[in-house]
């Protein structure tokens, strides 16, 4: 049993304490369908994995933790320090140094002037290496000041496993990455609408050139809305994705894999069969007797409870709530909150709140 102490003013200015007690009220919401097994988990060819949910919630991982080489994911970090240290609009002169360089290409020639978004485009559609020396070098003159931008961020993301030594990711000792520090860099860059919009991009122009994604996973997975691909014989085949269905995200990570564009497609199957992102709060509506009121009782709801759940899974709500309240109250006030619990462990807490204005009676 709780108490509240509350105070408001009658219409001679008077001011009166009231006391409310709270109930304690259980509610209990189903959800059928097939639940999410452990045994029921993909096999993918992946040596190193992981698939999360946009809010950070792993559901998927194998060695994820272990430290390799990333080869071209490792654009997604250039891309993301590029954004938030250039602007898009910006004119980059091609310099002789940026051209011909190892490996997958923009092809660019030394002379010609491309936008930061053109080059960007190049990076993230088809992998430039030119493009990602261009850019780093745009925007802190060296390689070498760059990475240490990309190092930089990767400590301010967290990503505790992750060393950068260039905007490439051509392989180095010293250059290495995780699944899951690379699923926080993913979903670090989905943030950013500018990479969004380019990580989507199925092809896109420059001049009389036609660049075409290299991310399959846009025309044979479902949802997905990018990505990053990569490629050396030392990391193996490498690729980050996000995928999105019926407003729900997750972004998968392999590392070393094989056979990737299926991991991928199993892996976002898996999840989007076998989880659902639920308002626990949905359709939560209480009300109480309202004393000295222009109405007898108040309505009150529950502000939104976003989690994601294996499906089959029930959910009970427990609301604290006032047996009575005063007139007057306000829409938005607060009116108490409700504890959400699955399989008997608190998932966390919600506010309630009066719908509406109701004033003292005259």
């Amino acid at each position: 049993m709780f108490s509240s102490i509350r105070r408001f003013k009658t219409e001679g200015g008077a001011i009166i304490k009231r006391v409310c007690a709270f109930l304690l009220a259980g509610l209990i919401f189903c959800f059928n369908a097939a639940p999410a097994f452990a045994e029921n988990k993909p096999r993918i060819s992946a040596q190193r994995a992981v698939l999360i949910h946009e809010s950070g919630k792993v559901l998927y991982e194998k060695n994820a933790d272990e430290r390799s080489l990333i080869a071209s994911t490792t654009k997604l970090m250039t891309a993301i320090v590029v954004l938030e240290n250039s602007d898009t609009d910006d004119i980059v002169k091609i310099e002789p140094e940026y051209c011909n360089i190892e490996g997958s290409s923009m092809y660019l020639k030394a002379g010609e002037e491309y936008t930061v978004k053109e080059l960007l485009e190049g990076l993230l559609l088809v992998s430039g290496n030119d493009a990602a020396k261009a850019l780093a070098c745009h925007t802190a003159k060296t390689e070498e000041e760059f990475a240490a931008l990309m190092n930089k961020k990767a400590a301010e993301l967290g990503m505790e496993n992750s060393h950068f030594q260039n905007p490439h990711g051509l392989d180095s000792e010293r250059h290495y990455s995780t699944a899951n520090d690379l699923a926080k860099l993913m979903a670090y860059c989905m943030k950013n609408p500018d990479f969004r919009e380019i990580t989507a991009m199925r092809t896109a122009k420059t001049d009389d050139r036609t660049m075409f994604n290299h991310n399959k996973l846009l025309k044979i997975c479902k949802g997905c809305k990018g990505g990053k691909t990569g490629y050396t014989m030392a990391a193996g085949r490498c690729l980050v994705s996000c995928c999105e269905r019926q407003g729900t995200s997750y972004i998968c990570v392999t590392l070393s894999a094989p056979d990737d564009w299926n991991d991928h497609i199993k892996l976002y199957n898996w999840a989007f069969s076998n989880y659902a992102e639920i308002n626990a709060a949905d359709g939560i509506e209480y009300s109480v007797p309202l004393i000295s009121g222009e109405r007898e009782k108040a309505l009150i709801a529950a502000e939104d409870f976003k989690v994601l759940l294996p499906t089959d899974t029930k959910i009970s709500v427990k609301a604290e709530l006032p047996f009575f309240v005063f007139a007057p109250v306000s829409a938005g006030e607060r009116a108490g909150k409700i504890k959400i619990y699955a399989a008997g462990e608190l998932l966390g807490e919600a506010e309630l709140y009066y719908k509406e204005n109701v004033r003292a009676a005259a």
